[in-house]
């Protein structure tokens, strides 16, 4: 096997040919995920085209149950005066705001970075999930000049195959702590944290309505959404300066933001991007998402993988626990085929997937050699 490609060297990057041009710049999608089934996705120009598209899409029983928490942050950039708003909307027959205009580049370095310019400021944000837990961090660096950074968070709080609309139950109540502001939209949801260190606060929420998701149209579903704005951080920066925003199902300080970032960075140094997406923890142990952003655990699709995911790549260990949670399922020599999301009973509806078990079982033992572990772990007692 080749040497590990370096993190340092992006794995992808687009220019402002493709950025500033929404033609381009919807159609290119990009996925973050944390290890437990929830994910961040959306376009390259910042617009949600998809009702699954949402910067943090948590896994409430890891790993389904998944919930469009935060659907996006609305970025207003402020120098002497002069407002440039740098996100990208759609509305029936309209484009506000037209963030992509200032995008000049994005890539994964290793995680979604977006670059902006307007006003003589340079505006760099970057994002990612935190492994095993349902984190957002997102950072900002500015240079130039002075400014100001408005950040709007959009909540949806619903599952991630609904819509939200203005109107249906919703509790629009945020609690307010040292550097935390706490909300708790809808029930059955877990509470929302976001860990910051804005120098102001505008604690007035208001519905935005009737956003427009062509890929839904595309697909024949309902396609508009209302999204609520719970309130409004101001950062003021000098430039070369940076601000951070933390949004967790958990309880951060906005001080943690560095340590998780090279946490992450260190974590992910070596590991090949594909696997680490789609592989995730479940009881204890792993299992294989069969796609974003909506397919869940797959049985079948699962075994077929295996051995790209986990034996090509040398972890060895995960496909162990993979073929010890599919065996655990065996009910008269069948496998599920699906686990519903709603945590209801798997679904044995596949002919082929015991099959599979066979195949995967063989290559385990092609790579490992571990014929104690199948003898003594997948053989019937």
């Amino acid at each position: 096997m080749g040497a590990p490609r370096s993190w340092r060297e992006p794995r992808i990057r687009f220019g402002k040919d493709i950025c500033s041009n929404p033609a381009e710049a919807l159609l290119r999608e990009w996925l973050e995920t944390n290890g437990i089934g929830g994910f961040a996705s959306s376009t390259v120009a910042g617009a949600n085209t998809r009702r699954y598209h949402g910067l943090l899409v948590a896994a409430t029983t890891p790993p389904s149950g998944r919930s469009v928490l935060l659907a996006k942050v609305e970025e207003t950039l402020v120098v002497e005066g002069e407002r440039f708003e740098l996100s990208t909307n759609l509305y029936p027959g309209v484009t506000h705001p037209a963030g992509y205009r200032f995008l000049t580049e994005f890539r994964l370095d290793p995680f979604p970075t977006f670059t902006f310019e307007a006003g003589g400021v340079t505006v760099v944000k970057r994002l990612f999930l935190v492994d095993g837990e349902s984190t957002l961090v997102i950072e900002y660096e500015t240079e130039g000049r002075q400014c100001e950074l408005e950040l709007r968070p959009l909540v949806a709080f619903r599952g991630y195959h609904e819509l939200m609309h203005a109107g249906l139950p919703w509790n629009g109540d945020a609690v307010e702590s040292d550097g935390c502001i706490t909300i708790e939209p809808r029930a059955g949801l877990p509470q929302l944290h976001f860990a910051h260190a804005a120098q102001r606060i505008d604690r007035a929420g208001n519905w935005y309505f009737n956003f427009e998701y062509p890929i839904e149209r595309e697909r024949g579903f309902d396609f508009h959404e209302d999204l609520y704005c719970p309130f409004m951080l101001e950062y003021r920066l000098t430039p070369r300066t940076a601000a951070a925003l933390i949004v967790s199902t958990e309880t951060h300080g906005v001080e943690h933001a560095p340590s998780l970032k090279a946490r992450e960075c260190a974590r992910r140094e070596g590991l090949s991007a594909a696997p680490d997406q789609f592989v995730v923890r479940r009881s204890g142990r792993h299992t294989i998402m069969a796609g974003y952003p909506w397919f869940g655990e797959w049985c079948r699709d699962t075994l077929i993988s295996l051995p790209g995911l986990t034996l090509v790549t040398e972890r060895f260990d995960v496909a162990r626990g993979i073929l010890m949670e599919c065996v655990q399922w065996l009910d008269q020599g069948m496998l599920p085929n699906r686990f519903p999301e709603t945590g209801s009973a798997p679904e044995y509806n596949t002919v082929d997937a015991t099959l599979w078990l066979f195949e995967a079982v063989r290559k385990f033992l092609e790579y490992t050699k571990d014929v104690a572990f199948v003898r003594e772990t997948l053989y019937a007692p």
